[in-house]
């Protein structure tokens, strides 16, 4: 495991699983987030970000968690050798966008830049859900159907699923 991304929906988790996927492996993570969107919560200009993404991809060693723009997923899906894809129910990506808001009254989300706006970030969050679930779901999970025999995928649909993944990638040597 060198070049791994973490995709899905809308607060499905992402976030937490890359954090901990680069504990357990000792593998730099990259939040797109932070590369994405200024201080604030404004967008950088596209070509910046697409320079940022781009300078990451041919690095040795990689954890990218997030979305980015619909033209840089699908190239990190492309050169990511292990693809870990978290697709949980529906109603479970609305819930954990509301308790991320809810948290956020009180700490801000770690991986959003620093006086991101939490209202206009969460309500961001719950049209992405649908938007997402109708679009991109669908292609999501034809693509990793298409490349399961020739990458690493952990097509993930539940906590269970997320908690087999931790203990498979605890036990696997450090590379």
């Amino acid at each position: 495991m060198k070049k791994v991304a973490v995709f899905g929906n809308a607060g499905g988790g992402k976030s937490t699983l890359s954090k901990r996927l680069a504990e357990i492996t000792g593998l730099p993570l990259v939040t797109l987030d932070l590369i994405k969107y200024k201080p604030g919560g404004g967008e950088v200009p596209d070509g910046e970000y697409k320079a940022a993404h781009d300078a990451i991809l041919p690095q040795d060693q990689w954890i990218i968690d997030g979305f980015g723009s619909l033209e840089t997923m699908w190239e990190r899906l492309a050169v990511a050798e292990t693809l870990v894809y978290l697709d949980m129910p529906v109603l479970r990506h609305y819930g954990w966008v509301t308790k991320r808001f809810l948290t956020g009254l009180f700490v801000p989300p770690e991986s959003w830049p620093k006086d991101s706006p939490l209202l206009k970030g969460t309500l961001n969050s719950y049209a992405t859900v649908g938007l997402c679930h109708k679009k991109l779901t669908p292609k999501y999970r034809a693509y990793v159907n298409q490349v399961k025999a020739t990458k690493s995928v952990y097509h993930l649909r539940s906590l269970r699923d997320v908690k087999a993944f931790y203990q498979s990638v605890g036990n696997q040597p450090r590379t």
